[in-house]
């Protein structure tokens, strides 16, 4: 099942999400949630991004394409390399610094090159069956599992920026934002309407 993935401006993207405690639906809503990022073309998607407010998320790491174009046309699942799902994940350890650059499939379409992050970190997390597990990641995983997480708190990329480029960013993006902000609020409506 594809969800419809919620928009800057959706309070869900704003909430800190509540821990999962009953694991039965887990296994389910981790694999409609990868078919909607695979859909989407995305690295990874935490579960406020799909309306659900649960410290939860996956994320796969892919092998290169060959050729751009190709890879573009192509099925991204034919791509994965490594696939996660993190539920109730902690960082236990950081080290390093990097700047990445990071884009969010709730605010398509907007990048920044300037996100500072961890370069290497150490997570704590439970699999889709509750199973306790620990990771390592380095360089752009690390990245990503710092960008989801950041999602299960209510945090966007942007708001790891200086302060000074997350005002220029917000500054430069103002049109696009308020537009997302505005199907945010038309698609909360509809959902209103349907219950």
């Amino acid at each position: 099942m594809i969800y419809p993935i919620r928009l800057y401006g959706d309070p869900v993207l704003r909430k800190r999400a509540s821990s999962v405690k009953d694991f039965s639906e887990i296994p389910r809503l981790a694999e409609n949630m990868f078919e909607t990022m695979f859909e989407a073309r995305g690295v990874g998607l935490a579960a406020p991004q799909v309306g659900r407010s649960e410290r939860l998320f996956v994320f796969a790491e892919y092998v290169d394409a060959e050729d751009e174009e190709e890879g573009e046309e192509a099925d991204l699942k034919t791509r994965v390399k490594n696939q996660w799902v993190m539920v109730n994940p902690a960082i236990t350890y950081r080290a390093g610094q990097q700047i990445s650059t990071e884009g969010c499939l709730s605010i398509p379409g907007l990048y920044s090159d300037e996100v500072p992050r961890d370069l290497q970190i150490r997570v704590e997390y439970q699999n889709e069956l509750g199973e306790k597990k620990t990771q390592e990641f380095e360089g752009y995983l690390a990245v990503v599992v710092q960008h989801e997480l950041d999602h299960l708190d209510g945090t966007l990329f942007f708001e790891r920026l200086p302060k000074d480029l997350k005002a220029a960013f917000l500054e430069e993006h103002r049109h696009e934002l308020a537009e997302m902000q505005r199907r945010a609020k038309a698609f909360l409506k509809e959902l209103k309407a349907r219950r």
